[in-house]
């Protein structure tokens, strides 16, 4: 965390990978002004908040700007790729379409570092990011894998389709049961938020939409969960599970 509009209007012309920045409310000064012009054309979510949000966080001088600095660098989908075929793997992709509970988020993670997946894919906005709440859930498995941040899921999907590989959503309205599903090629599997699922948008341009039984009364799994089932289905199908 860096607060100060000096300081982080440093760390912004620094380039340091910033997952947001509150900034409140009612700020304005000349500093501000400097502040918002440094970060025109950057990727950088902003959030305009009460000065009671950030004294909640801090009390030491904040002037009215927190930065919260990410603990990894993350990466992009058409910088991995390239590389994961070229090491002659059959990638294996989750990609999380509005999830923001950063504990749902540390569990996912800690499943695909056991099971051996490629790379989680994150948009940009209104989504998780990893703090120190997600690693600690993910038991450190975020800081071991290739964590992809776009400004696009549309166009992520568009340019892995593109190269190749197979994209899966995982949803209620699923044609058939996930065991059916193909999860052997090159595949990206997509989970949604527990609340509303993977957007219409996104199902619009998946190759596949899978299902998993609910046989009880309550109507989904915990969206962790759910991504566990699948990606081990995965790896069932793939046959590279260890004795």
């Amino acid at each position: 965390m860096i607060f100060g509009v000096r300081a982080v209007i440093e760390a912004v012309e620094a380039n340091k990978e910033i997952d947001k920045i509150l900034v409140k409310r009612d700020l304005q000064s000349e500093l501000s002004k400097e502040l918002f012009s440094a970060l025109k054309g950057r990727n950088i979510q902003i959030q305009r908040v009460p000065v009671e949000r950030i004294n909640r966080i801090t009390r030491k001088n904040h002037q009215g700007v927190i930065a919260f600095i990410s603990q990894i660098t993350y990466d992009k989908v058409d910088q991995i790729v390239p590389m994961l075929f070229d090491e002659g793997k059959v990638p294996l992709l989750v990609m999380l379409d509005g999830i923001t509970d950063v504990r749902n988020f540390g569990a996912i993670a800690r499943t695909c570092e056991c099971a051996g997946v490629d790379g989680i894919i994150i948009p940009s906005r209104n989504s998780v990011s990893v703090n120190a709440d997600a690693v600690k859930t993910s038991a450190g498995a975020l800081l071991k894998m290739s964590v992809c941040k776009e400004n696009s899921l549309n166009e992520a999907i568009q340019y892995l389709k593109d190269s190749g590989f197979h994209i899966v959503a995982a949803t209620e309205k699923g044609d058939y049961d996930y065991t059916k599903g193909n999860l052997t090629n090159p595949t990206c599997i997509i989970m949604g938020a527990e609340d509303k699922g993977v957007s219409y948008d996104i199902l619009s341009k998946c190759d596949e939409w899978l299902r998993i039984p609910i046989l009880g009364t309550i109507e989904s799994l915990n969206v962790s969960v759910a991504a566990a089932v699948l990606i081990y289905e995965a790896v069932r199908q793939r046959g590279i599970a260890k004795d």
